[in-house]
């Protein structure tokens, strides 16, 4: 990257070229080129319209494209040499530009300014960005379901406190994981809203005195209305801040299955298999075998509310409008988006290849006296009111840790001493299979709801393409 002392793009008033040191500490290039599409295209559009308000000729907006082409094929075959003393990517294609057409490249900013110009930009890159994590959501979740329904019948135990609960289905808690994805998607789109608004045409604050048209640029770069405010316009990191905020929050929701992962994957739950290619060895521990991929997941959480706090930290107490403290949005951002559509890819790739292991999960759900709760609404239903229930299955419970018995292996007579109530059927509600069957409603574990929860929610994943 070359770092030539000139500030030949914007130092008229100025006596002596920047400080070359100054020069790379104010720069951006350096991260902002990854941006070279949205800047070029951004200028595609703005071209068009000066040309269709009289502003260029058609001759002027054709040389324009064409050297815009050519500067993007350039920039992707890796013929492009970046310039720290242009400081960023949008006066470095302007440079490479008139470079390549001459005086004619210069004309191209009329009307703009880098200030309209970067928000234009960030707001374009921002919004392919979540186009591309909505569809590694959307991939994720087509495995969750994937999995959910070939495990609609494995039984496991669920968890509060990390305590043994009630019997669950592994179909079910993994339906679970869907839905905390499905808000997410909604947060997305929903910010995408407030990110497809254009800013082009604020100028550097105060719009400006050419006749542009707002409206066809709007059009053209595919966003739905024009910013309302030049001051708000090119000051505006709300966006930003709202997507990081969408990404913590997804973040958080990866920790919690990365954490479940990383349980159930050791040998003290059993209840999973990881891909080998998830996973990797201890360098003095030949039996490990380390869960990699959730840990990392479950770690890089910790970067993405990072960035959070930083954007609304750098966007606090700022005047209105554009300030230099607003080039520090861009690496905070980059980085949430490459983590977050890293952390997505990885699990989209390992959630369908996890390997329950049916067993282990059953023998573990028959610890704990996970059916205790069927048997207090057994005994609710034979008329004895709720918290009398809850007590004789307390008492019933309390009796089982001295013998070491789970409710399911006591004898009717054992089970009668508690309550008279108790019948012969009451062996029906203790089993595993009995318990979840039972919760045959919209939102239940049974194993027919969880298939229906599959139905619906392939159904709404196809509606989304």
């Amino acid at each position: 990257m070359s770092e030539e002392k000139t500030n030949q793009q914007w130092g008229g008033r100025f006596n002596e070229p920047t400080d070359a040191f100054v020069a790379r500490f104010t720069a951006s290039v350096q991260f902002d080129q990854r941006m070279y599409k949205q800047d070029i295209r951004g200028s595609v559009a703005h071209a068009k319209m000066l040309t269709k308000v009289g502003v260029l000729t058609e001759a002027e907006c054709a040389d324009i494209l064409k050297g815009l082409s050519e500067i993007e094929s350039d920039i992707e075959s890796g013929n492009f040499e970046w310039s720290i003393a242009l400081e960023d990517v949008h006066m470095n294609i302007e440079a490479a530009l008139t470079k390549k057409i001459g005086i004619t490249g210069k004309k191209l900013h009329t009307g703009r300014s880098r200030n309209d110009q970067v928000a234009t930009d960030i707001r374009l890159y921002v919004r392919d960005e979540i186009d591309n994590i909505l569809a590694e959501i959307t991939r994720l979740q087509l495995g969750i379901v994937g999995l959910a329904r070939q495990e609609a019948d494995t039984v496991m135990p669920g968890f509060t406190h990390l305590q043994t609960a009630q019997p669950v289905t592994f179909g079910h808690h993994l339906m679970a994981w869907f839905e905390m994805l499905s808000r997410d998607y909604e947060r997305f789109i929903d910010c995408r809203k407030r990110v497809n608004i254009l800013p082009l045409g604020a100028a550097a604050l105060a719009g400006t005195t050419y006749p542009i048209d707002r409206h066809m640029t709007t059009e053209l770069l595919g966003f739905t209305a024009p910013t309302e405010n030049s001051l708000d316009s090119v000051s505006d990191r709300d966006f930003a801040i709202e997507f990081c905020a969408a990404s913590s929050i997804l973040m958080m929701h990866m920790t919690r299955y990365s954490e479940e992962l990383v349980m159930w994957a050791s040998a003290q739950f059993n209840f999973i298999n990881l891909p080998d290619r998830f996973c990797t060895g201890s360098s003095i521990m030949p039996q490990k075998k380390n869960p990699d991929v959730p840990e990392l997941v479950r770690g890089k959480s910790g970067r993405v509310y990072g960035h959070l706090m930083s954007l609304l930290t750098l966007m606090k107490s700022q005047p209105l409008a554009y300030n230099k403290d607003n080039q520090e949005d861009k690496e905070p951002l980059f980085d949430a988006i490459d983590t977050v559509k890293g952390c997505l890819r990885a699990f989209a790739d390992m959630v369908p290849a996890i390997e329950a292991k049916h067993d282990n999960m059953r023998e573990a759900a028959l610890r704990g006296f996970s059916t205790a709760t069927d048997l207090a609404d057994y005994v609710v239903r034979k008329g004895i009111p709720f918290r009398d229930a809850h007590e004789i299955v307390g008492k019933a419970v309390a009796y089982g840790i001295e013998q070491s018995k789970d409710l399911g292996e006591m004898s009717l007579e054992e089970l009668q001493q508690f309550s008279g109530q108790i019948g012969d059927d009451v062996f029906e509600v203790l089993t595993l299979d009995g318990s979840v069957s039972a919760r045959d409603h919209i939102g239940g574990t049974a194993p027919n709801q969880v298939r229906q929860a599959c139905d619906r929610a392939e159904k709404m994943l196809q509606e989304r393409n």
